[in-house]
């Protein structure tokens, strides 16, 4: 679906309306997923729990009211983030302890915390996909071998 089709004030509409699923609207749904993206690129990266909680109110309120370029523009950012990251980590496997407040300590991997960021935003374009359902629009696919045949069509 592109939001920008039907002009700027369909858009926005469509973005912030309320409906009844898992966030109330499109735009929460994107503000969840912008926060838990850059929450879990700090805990990627190693920083500490006392650093990384009090960045989270600012997280929150810069997804907030935006529009869908804008949304856009922020997620490219995470995604340098990510990409950085990833060209930083010589070893994806390397062991991780993550200290989550409320359900304890996680001995782990970084692969398995980056496959739960994917699994995390897989299952919110979904919960997109159907948000948009109920405004009337087409879905989209969502699964990953979508976006890889639409990816090497990009690359023709």
């Amino acid at each position: 679906m592109n939001f920008t089709d039907n002009g700027c004030q369909r858009t926005w509409y469509t973005f912030h309306a309320e409906v009844t699923s898992v966030f109330p609207s499109v735009s929460q749904t994107f503000g969840h997923m912008y926060l838990f993206e850059q929450l879990y690129m700090s805990v990627l990266a190693e920083v500490p729990n006392k650093d990384i909680f009090p960045k989270m109110p600012g997280w929150t309120e810069e997804a907030q009211g935006r529009t869908v370029d804008e949304m856009r523009r922020l997620f490219s950012g995470v995604a340098e983030q990510f990409r950085d990251l990833l060209g930083r980590t010589p070893d994806p496997d390397k062991a991780m302890t993550i200290e989550h407040p409320k359900y304890g300590r996680l001995d782990t991997h970084f692969s398995d915390i980056l496959r739960h960021v994917v699994n995390h935003g897989t299952y919110h374009r979904g919960n997109v996909t159907a948000m948009l359902r109920q405004q009337g629009y087409a879905g989209v696919p969502t699964d990953y071998i979508f976006y890889l045949m639409e990816r090497q069509v990009g690359q023709r």
